[in-house]
């Protein structure tokens, strides 16, 4: 199978990775400004250091599709509830809308991520 075109899910991707760098932290650092840098080493350092081959140009450390995408779902989760609890209604409604509609982009890369598991195993 061959890896899909998917420029626009990628924009979305990051416009919803960006908000997850942002509020997370920010939502974590009224608790503990250790939780907001360790959100931080999360969110950005995990999905540089970890990603499956042929996804990226560079691959540090190979891990499954089912990795990345868990990966991904957790910059979407991130985003989505660090929106609500620190920003006004109005910007936590566009970030779900933001979320959802990447969400449904990325599917076709998701399935190109699925298979590369089956073959690889």
């Amino acid at each position: 199978m061959e890896r899909p075109d998917d420029r626009i899910a990628s924009v979305l991707r990051f416009a919803s990775e960006l908000v997850a760098w942002v509020a997370t932290p920010w939502a974590l650092s009224t608790y503990s400004w250790l939780y907001a840098v360790l959100a931080v080493v999360v969110l950005i350092g995990l999905p540089t250091v970890f990603s499956t081959p042929g996804d990226k140009t560079q691959v540090i450390i190979p891990v499954s599709g089912t990795v990345t995408i868990l990966l991904v779902l957790l910059q979407l989760a991130a985003a989505a509830i660090s929106a609500w609890w620190v920003w006004p209604t109005y910007a936590a409604v566009l970030v779900s809308l933001l979320v959802a509609i990447t969400l449904v982009t990325e599917r076709q890369r998701w399935r190109w991520l699925l298979s590369r598991d089956r073959h690889s195993g």
